[in-house]
C-alpha cells in the first residue's frame, strides 16, 4: 500500500511517497525543489503568475513521478503563503488547470490535527500523549501553529506569523547591529508567542513539543555533545541559551561556514534558535522537546494508516472541548450551555426532516449552543452581537472561515430582531447560508427559552406532530415553568416563520 504527499510550503515544494511497514512509514521516495512563494507572498501580499508557473512546472514532474511508483492515493497540501495570498484563487485554479492537482489550503486547524494525531501513533509506545497537558508547536517557513491539548482534546489552535523565512526577511529590513537586529527580533517573538499564555492565563502545560524538519538535523553541528533522547532532543534552557549564544554572534556566512550547514538554514537558523528559547518562557517548563518530523510525514501516515479517532477525539468532540474552553476562559455558565446545547440537539433530530436540514449543520448548531452567550463577557446589553464579533474572530478546530461565521450568525440571531442588510457577517454568507442560519437560530431561539431561568428545569423533552404538521414540545418537569412559557411564546415565531407551522408548548409532570 503506497501513498503521496504534495506539501506546497513557503519556501520549498515537497513530494514524499511512502509505503506501510509495519507499524512505521517506509520513505521510497523524497523529492524537494525551492519554489519562493512565501518571499512575494509575505509581502505583496501575491504571488506572481512567474511562480505560480513555476508551481505548476514542479508539480507536473511530481505527477510522472508519482505514475512512476504507480502511486493513486495523493494528497496535495498548501500552508501559508497560498493560505495568506490574495489571489489564492487564481493560483489555485491555475494550478489545476495545469495539473489537474486540487490543493487542499490548510488552515492552523487542519496543521495541528494531522500534527497531534501523527504524535499519537509515532510516539504511542514511548510517550503518552493523550495523558498529557501538552502545547504542541509546527514550525513552518512561514508560521509557528501551535496547539494545547488537555490529554488528547483539543483547547486552542493559533498561529503566530513567525516562520523561519518570515523571520528572515524581518530581520533583513532592520537598521541596527547585529546585537541590536537579534535583540529587536527576540522581542518581536515574545510579543507575538507570549500572547497565548497572556491571553489564556489559567492554561496548564505538562509538556513542550516542537515539530521540526528542517534544523535539529544540524543541532549536534552546533552543539557537538548534544544527543537525541529516545525520540527526541530535549533542550533545557541553558542549552537553549547556548545554542542561540554560539549563533547570534554571527551572520549567515560565518554560521554556514563555522558549523557545516547550508545556506539557506544558516540564514534562518538564528530565528529556530529564537523561537527554541522563547517557548521555555511560556509555562517556565524544563524542557522542550523537538521531534524531527514533517507536516508532509504527518499527513502520508495518515493516509497510510487512515488513523482512526476515538469517540473522544472526533471532530464534535475536538470542537466542544474548545467550546468549552472558551466558555470557562469568558467566564460562562457552563451548565445552562451544555443543557441549551442537549435541547438543541433534541429540536433537531426532531425538525431536521421539516427545515431539510443536513447531519453536518448538527455541529454548527452545538457550538452556537455553547458560544452564544460569550458577549456577556463584554456587557449583558447587545450581548448577541458582542458573541458574534468574538466567535467571528476565534479560530476554531478545522472549520472554514465560511463555518467560522456561520455559527457566529447562529449566536447572534439567538434572541432579538432577524437578520437585517446591515448586517456585515451575515450578508457576507450565500443565501443558502443565510437560509440555514435562520433555521438554526430558530432553533437556538427555542432551546434558550427553555431554560430561561439557568435553572436547568426541563427533565426530559420529546416532540408530537399532528396531521397537518404543526408540533407540540413536550417538556417534562416538577418546577416553576413560567418564566420558560413566557419566553417560548416570543422565541417561537421565527420557527413558525420559517415552516408555516404552529409550535405549541406542553408542560408536563416529571415522572
Amino acid at each position: 500500500m503506497r501513498a503521496g504527499v504534495i506539501d506546497i510550503g513557503s519556501s520549498t515544494t515537497k513530494l514524499l511517497i511512502g509505503e506501510r511497514q509495519g507499524e512505521d512509514v517506509r520513505i521510497i521516495e523524497s523529492l524537494k525543489n525551492a519554489v519562493p512563494l512565501g518571499r512575494h507572498a509575505f509581502l505583496k501580499p501575491r504571488i506572481p503568475q512567474t511562480i505560480i508557473n513555476q508551481t505548476a512546472s514542479v508539480l507536473q514532474k511530481y505527477k510522472e513521478t508519482l505514475k512512476e511508483y504507480d502511486v493513486s492515493d495523493v494528497t496535495v497540501i498548501a500552508t501559508t503563503a497560498v493560505r495568506e495570498a490574495r489571489n489564492q484563487d487564481i493560483f489555485l485554479d491555475t494550478v489545476l488547470r495545469k495539473t489537474g492537482f486540487k490543493i487542499d489550503v490548510l488552515n492552523v486547524g487542519d496543521v495541528v490535527y494531522y500534527i497531534d494525531y501523527f504524535l499519537s501513533h509515532k510516539l504511542k509506545k514511548t510517550y503518552p500523549v493523550d495523558e498529557k497537558n501538552l502545547l504542541i508547536a509546527e514550525l513552518g517557513a512561514g508560521s509557528l501553529d501551535m496547539s494545547v491539548m488537555e490529554k488528547g482534546l483539543t483547547l486552542v489552535n493559533i498561529g503566530f506569523p513567525v516562520g523561519t523565512l518570515r523571520l528572515s526577511q524581518f530581520m533583513e529590513h532592520l537598521d541596527g547591529s547585529m546585537q541590536e537586529i537579534h535583540e529587536a527580533t527576540e522581542e518581536y517573538i515574545e510579543n507575538e508567542i507570549l500572547f497565548l499564555k497572556k491571553n489564556n492565563p489559567s492554561l496548564k502545560i505538562d509538556d513542550i513539543i516542537l515539530i521540526d524538519e528542517n534544523y535539529s538535523v544540524f543541532i549536534q553541528n552546533i552543539l557537538p555533545n548534544k544527543r537525541r533522547d529516545s525520540d527526541f532532543f530535549k533542550f533545557k534552557s541553558s542549552e537553549a541559551q547556548e545554542f542561540l549564544l554560539r549563533l547570534r554572534q554571527m551572520n549567515s556566512e560565518e554560521i554556514a561556514r563555522t558549523y557545516n550547514v547550508p545556506p539557506d538554514v544558516a540564514t534562518t537558523i538564528v530565528g529556530f534558535a529564537i523561537i527554541l528559547n522563547t517557548l521555555l518562557k511560556i509555562n517556565k517548563s524544563e524542557y522542550v522537546y523537538i521531534l524531527e518530523a514533517s507536516l508532509s510525514e504527518a499527513i502520508l501516515a495518515n493516509q497510510l494508516f487512515r488513523l482512526e479517532t476515538s469517540e473522544k477525539t472526533d471532530k464534535i468532540s475536538q470542537l466542544v472541548s474548545v467550546a468549552h474552553f472558551l466558555c470557562r476562559k469568558y467566564g460562562m455558565d457552563l451548565d445552562h450551555l451544555k443543557h441549551v446545547a442537549t435541547i438543541t440537539q433534541q429540536l433537531f433530530d426532531a425538525f431536521k426532516d421539516i427545515l431539510g436540514l443536513d447531519q453536518q449543520d448538527r455541529l454548527y448548531l452545538i457550538l452556537a449552543s455553547y458560544l452564544h452567550d460569550l458577549g456577556m463577557f463584554i456587557n449583558n446589553r447587545s450581548h448577541h452581537k458582542h458573541s458574534e464579533y468574538i466567535i467571528s474572530s476565534s479560530n476554531l478546530f478545522r472549520l472554514t472561515e465560511d463555518e467560522i461565521n456561520i455559527i457566529a450568525c447562529i449566536a447572534r440571531y439567538h434572541r432579538r430582531s432577524a437578520p437585517l442588510k446591515t448586517h456585515l457577517v451575515y450578508n457576507s454568507l450565500s443565501s443558502q447560508q443565510q437560509i440555514l442560519v435562520q433555521k438554526l437560530s430558530a432553533l437556538l431561539r427555542i432551546a434558550n427559552a427553555l431554560d430561561r431561568s439557568h435553572k436547568q428545569k426541563a427533565k426530559g423533552l420529546e416532540v408530537k406532530f399532528n396531521a397537518s404538521g404543526d408540533a407540540t414540545i413536550i417538556v417534562y418537569t416538577n418546577e416553576n415553568f413560567l418564566l420558560e412559557k413566557e419566553n417560548f411564546l416570543e422565541k417561537k415565531e421565527l420557527f413558525e416563520e420559517i415552516t408555516g407551522n404552529q409550535l405549541t408548548l406542553a408542560v408536563k409532570s416529571q415522572q
